[in-house]
């Protein structure tokens, strides 16, 4: 029997790593699982997998919450320190899919544990990729990628030298309005945004899909995942979504990892390794499918990948503007503020107007470069 606690149980990828527990509950122990605020939902689910701790970050909701648990015999806790506490728990696994900067202390405290990490918030990498990847080499811990893509990519790193490698390829769906033309992109709803047509995800990655931000924040992960160098990092859009990410040898032989458009393959991925175990999707057919076709990005209609390539390029404190800003932009898009075409176009002008640090030291640092990033953004909305 292994251990695990899955900081973000009430999201959709806590979701789907539950789903994959319930099938080999024989097999797993939780020890936390935490929520921002979903009091009923967390605590319905510690009671089925009679969890050690509930943890809720917004200690308002604690109340709510130990009267949930009331009679359990589960540990009930709430605030920004309780979520980190859970975080240091020793078990063999911690899933980290709370979204955003909130989940960068708690990532920060399971790393610093020396413990296995199966990594599912992008902000640790893109914002913090620097501070965490230090952090990581002093405390012997080891980060499992939960994305779809960059799982993909350790699989066909598997068993070979990384420095046999020529090029990495990120593949992208090209989201849904990949074929408008610029003046129908001018006119997007939040509605026709967020209709991935291969991914089941939540309103802001879905965005973040349609702009190709999705994809250059990958970039930069895997940028510090797999250090082989940026230039050796490609993007490629492949709509059907079958290949996830190709990794090149200097052979000129190519591995790519194939699977459905479902997130519990890359989980399981995470959850079992280095072994395997099954899940309950469906295997592929591709003689359904028919067909897989490759087209380079448009950066013109879709600068985002070219404007997190050039963070990435400059380092330090680059990268946690654009991922704040970016955040900015899209809850503005999708509040109606603001076209779907002015999202790069906001992040860019942050970027060209932040004063920030070259290097980031800490993770306090980090926090610090995020919030003054975000009271920008805010304020070139507000002045236009």
């Amino acid at each position: 029997m292994r251990s695990i606690s899955i900081l973000g149980a009430t999201g959709s990828v806590g979701d789907s790593t539950l789903k994959l527990l319930r099938k080999h509950r024989a097999d797993w122990r939780v020890e936390a699982l935490t929520a921002h605020c979903s009091v009923s939902k967390l605590a319905d689910l510690a009671r089925e997998f009679d969890a050690k701790i509930a943890v809720v970050s917004d200690e308002a909701c604690l109340p709510a919450l130990r009267e949930a648990l009331s009679g359990s015999g589960i540990e009930a806790a709430g605030g920004r320190a309780a979520l980190i506490e859970a975080a240091k728990r020793p078990v063999d696994i911690t899933m980290a899919a709370i979204v955003g900067c909130a989940g960068l202390a708690p990532v920060m405290a399971a790393i610093e544990r020396g413990g296995t990490i199966a990594l599912a918030n992008k902000e640790a990498l893109v914002s913090a990729g620097e501070v965490m990847t230090r952090a990581v080499a002093e405390h012997g811990a080891t980060l499992l990628p939960v994305d779809s893509e960059h799982n993909a990519i350790f699989q066909c790193l598997a068993g070979n030298d990384i420095a046999e490698v020529r090029m990495i390829t990120l593949t992208a769906s090209g989201g849904p309005l990949r074929l408008l033309s610029p003046q129908e992109l001018e006119r997007v709803t939040p509605d026709q945004a967020v209709a991935h047509p291969n991914w089941d995800m939540g309103a802001k990655i879905s965005v973040d899909s349609a702009t190709m931000f999705n994809k250059g924040l990958e970039l930069i992960e895997a940028h510090h995942l797999f250090p082989v160098g940026l230039d050796k990092i490609r993007i490629l859009v492949h709509p059907q979504s079958v290949i996830h990410s190709m990794v090149e040898y200097r052979d000129n032989s190519t591995l790519a990892q194939l699977g459905p458009s479902e997130m519990m393959v890359p989980i399981a991925s995470c959850l079992a390794w280095p072994k395997r175990m099954e899940t309950p999707c469906e295997p592929l057919d591709l003689a359904k499918i028919g067909e897989l076709t490759f087209f380079a990005p448009d950066e013109e209609r879709f600068p985002a990948t070219r404007l997190a390539r050039a963070a990435c390029e400059e380092g330090g404190a680059t990268p946690a503007v654009l991922n704040a800003a970016n955040e900015i932009a899209v809850g503005a898009f999708l509040a109606g503020h603001i076209p779907f075409t002015r999202i790069a176009a906001l992040v860019e002008d942050v970027l060209q107007k932040s004063n920030h640090p070259k290097r980031l030291d800490s993770l306090d640092d980090v926090l610090a470069v995020d919030a003054a990033a975000r009271r920008q953004a805010q304020a070139i909305l507000e002045n236009k």
